[in-house]
């Protein structure tokens, strides 16, 4: 996992419509950067409607949220047309990202071992700096507590 001071690894990948988005390329004050091992499984599901549901406080806090997969490109494009999900979902078909992020690696899935990509969440600030980190996320009102921690984050940041 990298720590809160760590630059962000920069990344360039194709999200659900096929276009190349990188890190640099988000203009907002936090990006959140979260990493689910499969579209259209119930936890990531959880996870995905849990940032669409609070995308408008999202907006209003200038924090864009970008999801990171291994799944190609038309699995993310079904899963955000299925969900109506508003922001990018990037395909790491190989891993290198997840991998640059600490998100990617030998897992235990039903009973047998294979490399996926690991449910872990960063927030990078507008200069890319990671200023939060969260491993092995609980999806059930993950987004809620990611505002809540910006929030506190900017008032730690005034104070």
């Amino acid at each position: 996992m990298l720590d809160p001071g760590t630059d962000a690894p920069s990344f360039s990948l194709p999200n659900q419509h096929g276009e190349t988005v990188s890190l640099e390329s988000i203009d907002a004050d936090y990006t959140v950067v979260y990493f689910y091992p499969r579209a259209d499984t119930p936890g990531c599901t959880t996870e995905a409607c849990g940032f669409r549901d609070a995308w408008d406080r999202f907006a209003e806090a200038d924090v864009a949220v970008v999801g990171i997969s291994d799944d190609p490109v038309d699995d993310l494009a079904d899963f955000a047309d299925k969900y109506d999900l508003p922001f990018h979902l990037l395909s790491d078909a190989d891993g290198t990202v997840s991998g640059a992020y600490d998100s990617y690696g030998e897992k235990n899935v039903f009973g047998n071992v294979v490399d996926g990509v690991f449910r872990n969440t960063y927030v990078v600030d507008a200069a890319g700096e990671i200023v939060l980190a969260y491993e092995g996320v609980d999806p059930e009102d993950h987004a809620e507590a990611i505002l809540e921690d910006v929030a506190n984050e900017r008032a730690d940041d005034r104070a």
